[in-house]
This record gives structure tokens, sequence and C-alpha cells, in this order.
């Protein structure tokens, strides 16, 4: 649950301006427009269907910073590439 401290980040600018380099589901899902639980479930269930890289440590998603950056302005994840 969000505290009253934590904004939810709606757009790009928000997410390259926070100073994370791990993100987490709650802090995309707001750009994306879903919960976060959704993405919980996506990357537990097929993690390349959604597009941009992610990372488990034991049962929590991560979200590489960067490299949702490169997928939500449209680049490949594979470098050289669009």
């Amino acid at each position: 649950m969000r505290t009253s401290e934590q904004k939810s980040m709606k757009t790009l600018q928000d997410i390259e301006a926070c100073p994370k380099s791990m993100l987490t589901p709650d802090d995309v899902a707001g750009y994306l427009q879903c919960r976060a639980y959704n993405i919980n479930l996506a990357a537990r269930d097929c993690p390349t269907a959604l597009g941009f890289p992610v990372c488990f440590i034991g049962s929590r998603v991560k979200i590489p910073k960067e490299g949702f950056l490169r997928w939500a302005r449209g680049l490949s994840r594979e470098a050289g590439t669009t």
C-alpha cells in the first residue's frame, strides 16, 4: 500500500526523475495504467510478453529502470536496433 509520501509515477518524466535504478511494479503501474498485481502475474507467467526486462529477487519483481525506459521509448531490448 502506498504511503502519502509515495507518488504514483504516471509519466515517463516521473520515471526518469526517479533516483532508483530498479523499479517495482507499483512504480510503473501508473504509467502503464494497470494494477501492479497484473504486472506481477505477467512477470511470473511469461516475462518476455511484457516487452521490458524484469528480474526476480526471491518472490519480488524488479524492473531495471534503463530497460523499462528503452521499452517505453519504443526501442528494442537489443542494443542498436529499433
